[in-house]
């Protein structure tokens, strides 16, 4: 991409697809199309092609997505699977109708099997069982790997699929019940902070072992794969570094200068023991994160606090 590009970003309201804007601004890209759901609904086909048609856009960062935590995922897999395979379809397919130079779908790391060997290379996808708390939407999202290779092989198109790891960061969404983990937990302590409780629970026994981003940092790694890849060979986007939920719960709870208790509630699901992904392949084409966890968590709460918290 140069600096003039005509670029277009879908997705850009939520937690990665406001940081890809950001990112994008800040490095110098200034024709960046972005379209809010009411302004163009991606589930429908013919209003996809009409503003392909319209905007021609060059470059495509495909991130809008329906998303949520264990447990939106599953209370709602209907809804997780029928809505990203209508996006993904219809972006993907009229990318190629309407010859754009290259577009990137962001996936997830849960698209790897549910116990699978650490840390978790790009070669393991389909190599056993997912997890059945998020299987919809990992197999809406297997779908558009599949979706990006099979136009790569039959159209010569260039498609690339990123798997990040999990990611917080501005702009999360911070609703206990449909959240993930991280900021689920910032706001779990907060309103504990708030309103004086003397412990807090959470689900499983806290063993689970998990990987996370900050997204400012996936941003600029999207836009450096943008730039200097070409295969459609899935990327893993990640820091290769992990903890329990447990310490990440602690680390929370110090950052959000809540005193009171922890309890876990080992009656409910844990998920996924462990998933780091093996970020050999995106280190060795020379790039890195920047941003610790701590320091990430920081950022993210004084966010929260800012923009959400003063709405408690």
């Amino acid at each position: 991409m140069d600096k003039e590009s005509i670029i277009y970003l879908a997705g850009h309201n939520g937690l990665v697809g406001s940081a890809l804007l950001r990112e994008l601004r800040k490095q110098g890209y200034e024709r960046i199309i972005t379209k809010s759901h009411k302004e163009l609904d991606l589930t429908v086909k013919e209003k996809v092609e009409e503003f392909f048609k319209e905007e021609k856009p060059e470059y495509v960062f495909l991130a809008a997505a329906k998303v949520g935590g264990i447990n939106a995922n599953n209370k709602y897999p209907a809804d997780f699977i029928y809505q990203n395979l209508e996006i993904q379809n219809n972006v993907i397919h009229t990318a190629y109708k309407y010859g754009v130079k290259k577009l990137m779908f962001l996936g997830s790391s849960c698209i790897y099997p549910r116990v699978c060997k650490q840390p978790i290379k790009e070669e393991y996808l389909l190599s056993d069982y997912l997890e059945p708390t998020n299987e919809a939407y990992a197999v809406a999202k297997i779908a558009g790997i599949k979706m990006c290779q099979s136009y790569n092989k039959q159209y010569e198109t260039n498609f690339v699929s990123v798997m990040p790891t999990n990611l917080y960061g501005p702009n999360d969404n911070f609703d206990f019940e449909s959240s993930h983990v991280l900021p689920a937990l910032i706001s779990k302590f907060h309103e504990a902070k708030i309103k004086g409780l003397s412990f807090v629970e959470l689900w499983g026994d806290g063993s689970p072992m998990r990987e996370f981003m900050y997204v400012e940092d996936m941003a600029d790694a999207c836009i450096f794969l943008m730039n200097n890849y070409d295969s459609g060979e899935i990327v893993n986007i990640g820091t290769g570094k992990d903890i329990t939920i447990k310490e990440l719960a602690d680390s929370i709870k110090a950052v959000t200068s809540y005193d009171g208790e922890i309890r876990w509630n080992k009656e409910m699901p844990n998920g996924t023991p462990r998933k780091l992904l093996d970020v050999g392949k995106l280190t060795g084409l020379g790039w890195k994160y920047k941003t610790e966890l701590y320091e990430g968590i920081a950022k993210t709460y004084d966010w929260y606090k800012n923009n959400i918290g003063l709405q408690k």
